[in-house]
């Protein structure tokens, strides 16, 4: 899976070392596609019933319109995950959320919906991407951090997307060599 391969000096030895293509290198506009159509294959990851008339948050006025937004939402959950994680439900709330039309008054942060996010959450942990990481005592919930095989899958679908990144952003190889 690795990608490039460069020699370097480390001290008086030259090493080989190999350049891995991460989820950190790869815009979020072309990596949560890509990794929400890998999640439709995935038997543990399916949108409710109720999904159908739920809006994502008290911001939006309708319900999503996308026929795979759940997921979408699962796959860009996930990436939060990893990268901010441990990290609990209300703080993932939060970063989905927008901001609420008040009327005549400014508009105010609000949320998104939090049941939406625990229910994708619990979706992830039963297909193994995700797990709860207690406090050293085991009596305090941190929040959700990735499994080995939750980093596999989104450093899996990072390398398949990097030429699409390269294309997309031409700076960018310059960064990633």
């Amino acid at each position: 899976m690795g990608g490039q391969r460069y020699i370097r000096e480390v001290g008086r030895r030259i090493a080989q070392v190999a350049l891995m293509t991460t989820f950190y290198d790869v815009p979020a506009d072309l990596l949560i596609p890509a990794l929400a159509d890998r999640l439709e294959s995935n038997d543990a990851i399916s949108r409710p019933e109720w999904a159908e008339y739920v809006k994502t948050g008290v911001h939006k006025e309708r319900p999503p319109t996308q026929a795979n937004w759940w997921q979408l939402r699962s796959a860009a959950i996930l990436r939060k995950v990893a990268r901010l994680g441990p990290i609990g439900v209300n703080h993932l709330s939060q970063a989905v959320g927008g901001p609420k039309d008040r009327g005549a008054a400014p508009t105010r942060a609000a949320a998104g919906s939090r049941h939406i996010i625990r229910t994708a959450l619990q979706q992830l942990e039963d297909g193994g991407l995700v797990v709860s990481r207690l406090s050293a005592g085991g009596t305090v919930n941190m929040g959700r951090i990735l499994t080995p095989a939750g980093h596999k899958l989104l450093d899996e679908v990072a390398h398949a997307v990097r030429p699409d990144a390269e294309a997309a952003h031409p700076g960018l190889a310059n960064c990633l060599n």
